[in-house]
Parts: structure tokens; sequence; C-alpha cells
């Protein structure tokens, strides 16, 4: 037994609990969208859309998806051109891709029905043990504790945690304390405490320590480690990666756009035909699309930044001057009208080229 679980007896995690709750009904955040008559869907497509994002972000895609796609059903039946263009802009589009994944999955399995056991739903595409017990707690107030990166930072800020919360062992520590802190009465309440908890108060930077309802307790503020808790990610350099993008003009003004493999960088997404940087751009166009263009110069650089690479961007700008057969649209293969509604999701940074070039910014 842990240090931590012996001195946590049930009536120190029930006080915890209490003050924790007490400060969630006066202070806590409760009129959120997913929080209005919640269910296990719309609690489960927050979820998956506050990984990594924060709230005020998530808001408006959540009511477009959420109006467009009321139930898992017609998440399920909708073509996935359609979820990732909701998501576009979001990021992170793994999530929007297993999120449809999971809805089919559910209709197969679950006869269309969400499941409501924590071992079915953390089975789901891109679930997990922290987003199902989340889902359960949330919706249906079932006792499962949860360990997003809010409530990370409270537990190892509270108990002193030493050690990058990613890190195994760490991770099974903080387990083992969300674990005995969840209460069987109002789990959900504490578990969305946890988090307000961890997005308002004790937060990365300058966090809230006076109205912390757990401030007496907490030992990182007793031994003055607060600013250094938890302990960052090892440093590790980011490796760079360059693409050189082939955009593609015709005489109308239409702009070429090519859609991405299902899986890997922007999967499924539609961005611009890419290539390597030292190769022939308009040698490429022609021996690969059968299309005879003029190279018009390059544009500024362009960076963005994934979790494990750093992305180059290096983009060209290409005039169609004859039309071959093959340049048809295909399941692949769009002209994107100027002003004209894309096919599908784009990437942000393709996104910001598309409106440079609407707005006239290159010529």
């Amino acid at each position: 037994m842990t240090q931590d679980m012996c001195e946590i007896t049930q009536a120190r995690a029930r006080h915890f609990a209490r003050r924790v709750l007490a400060w969630f009904d006066d202070h806590g955040r409760h009129r959120l969208p997913w929080q209005r008559n919640p269910t296990p869907y719309s609690v489960w497509v927050s979820e998956i859309m506050l990984q990594q994002t924060q709230v005020a972000k998530v808001i408006p895609y959540y009511q477009a998806f959420m109006a467009r796609f009321p139930t898992v059903a017609d998440l399920a039946a909708a073509e996935t051109d359609e979820v990732l263009a909701l998501w576009s802009g979001l990021g992170y589009y793994s999530r929007a891709r297993n999120l449809h994944r999971a809805a089919r999955q559910i209709m197969g399995a679950h006869q269309g029905r969400f499941p409501e056991s924590f071992d079915a739903v953390a089975a789901l595409p891109g679930v997990g043990r922290s987003t199902a017990g989340a889902i359960l707690s949330l919706a249906l107030d079932q006792p499962w504790p949860i360990l997003d990166g809010n409530v990370k930072r409270v537990l190892a800020r509270h108990f002193a945690i030493e050690g990058w919360p990613g890190a195994a062992p760490v991770q099974r520590r903080l387990w083992t304390l969300a674990d005995a802190l969840t209460p069987r009465r109002r789990p959900g309440a504490y578990n969305q405490a946890m988090m307000d908890l961890g997005a308002t108060l004790c937060t990365r930077h300058a966090p809230d320590c006076p109205r912390c309802p757990v401030r007496r307790s907490c030992r990182a503020r007793r031994l003055g480690l607060v600013e250094s808790l938890p302990t960052p990610r090892p440093a590790k350099a980011r490796p760079r990666r360059r693409v050189q993008w082939l955009i593609l003009r015709d005489a109308r003004g239409r702009v070429l756009l090519e859609k991405r493999p299902p899986s890997g960088v922007w999967g499924g997404l539609w961005s611009f035909p890419e290539l390597e940087p030292e190769r022939d751009g308009a040698r490429w166009l022609a021996e690969a699309l059968a299309l005879r263009c003029r190279p018009q110069g390059e544009l500024p650089r362009r960076h963005h930044d994934f979790t494990h690479f750093r992305l180059e961007l290096l983009p060209r700008l290409f005039l169609l001057e004859e039309q071959g057969c093959a340049v048809a649209e295909s399941g692949n293969l769009y002209w994107l009208k100027p002003g004209g509604p894309p096919p599908g999701g784009l990437a942000a940074p393709v996104a910001a080229m598309l409106s440079e070039i609407e707005r006239g910014d290159h010529p």
C-alpha cells in the first residue's frame, strides 16, 4: 500500500469529496450544453471533443454536431466526409474518425443502444478508461473514477506526487488515488467538480490557491511545490518533416484538392496534393495527373505543430495550362470553386490557405 493510501482513510476521502462538491454546487459549471438533459451519447460526444481542447472552443462545434447528429443512429448513417467537415478546425481528427467508427459499432454490436457497462464503453474506439468513467458517471451517475489532465494536476499537487503523470508508475498511483476519492454518492457531480477545479482554479500557471476548497490539506501548497507540479514531460527534441504543397489553380480560379488516405496525418481530410520538397511539382502533375501546369512561384513557408513532430509546409503555386482526362473529379480529387463549400473536412492550415487565396492575397 502506498503512503498516499495509508493516509487516505474513508473519513478523509469523504471529507475531500464533501469539500469539492460544496465548492462545485456554488462555483462549478452547470450550464454547459452537454449538461442539459445528459445522455450517454451526448456526454460521449462532448468528452471526445474535450480531449486536449478547451471548453470555449468545443461549445460551437458540439452544438453544430449535435444539431446534425442528434442520435447515435444519425452519426452512424453519415458519410465520413460529413463528419470530418463538422470537425474541421477542432484538430486531432482521429477523434472524429473513432467517433464515427464507434457509432457504427454501437449500431451493430449493441443494436443501436449506447452501452451502459464500463467494459463495453471502454472498448469503443477512442474511449478508454477515463473517458468511459466520465461518460457513465456524468450521464448515469455510476461511481467510476476519471483521470483527465485537469484531475491529474489537482491530485499531483494535492498529494505532492512528483514525476511526469504520463509515466506508468505515476499514472498507476494517480489512478489509485482517483479511485479511493471518488464517492458513491453524486459521483458524476464530483467528477465534473474535479475537472472544473483543475480548469478554473488549479490551473497550470498561476493557480488560485486561496479560493481552492481543499487548500488546507494540499501538500504542494504546504511544501511550496505548486508551481513545479505536475512534473513536466521530459524534454525531447521534436523532429521536423518538410512537404511541398502543390497549389494548382485553373483559369476559373478553382483550386485542386486531394483527399488524404484514411489514416495518418489529417487522415480522410481534403488538402493540396503533396510532394517531397526537392521534386519537380510541374513534372509530377504532368506525369501523375496528366496536367500541363506553369509554375507561378513560391509562397512563404509555414509550419504546423503536431504532438510528436513539426510539419514544415512549402506552398508552391501552379496555373493549369491544359486539362487532360485524368484531371476529372473522382473520389480523391475535387476542384473547389471560389467561395464554394469544401467536399469534406479541411485541416486548419489548408482552410487558412484557401481563405488567403479567396481574399486574393496571392496573385
